[in-house]
């Protein structure tokens, strides 16, 4: 089974990195804020929606930064998602 979203939506994953502090002392993923960089795992088709032409800019495997409060946190085969419309994607991160 996988995810597939509908219309402008995209399926996300944070990425999760450990921190060290300066003193040396390692914060797991837990410990802090949850980071708001993620990596697209499923784009929907985009289309028509709500009367507006929708081109997704996305892809999967793109690092993105997205709005704090966005979208909906689902578990789905013991792996945590988050799926959200593209527009509440504000950057991509490239390197």
């Amino acid at each position: 089974m996988k995810l597939v979203p509908l219309g402008d939506r995209v399926v996300i994953k944070q990425v999760v990195a450990e921190e060290t502090t300066k003193s040396g002392i390692v914060l797991p993923g837990q410990a802090k804020e949850k980071p708001q960089m993620a990596e697209v795992v499923a784009v929907g088709p985009g289309g028509v929606v709500d009367g507006k032409e929708v081109t997704m800019l996305v892809k999967v495997g793109d690092k993105v930064i997205y709005s704090k409060y966005a979208g909906n946190e689902v578990k789905f085969e013991d792996e945590e998602y988050i799926i959200l419309k593209q527009n509440e994607i504000l950057a991509i991160v490239e390197e």
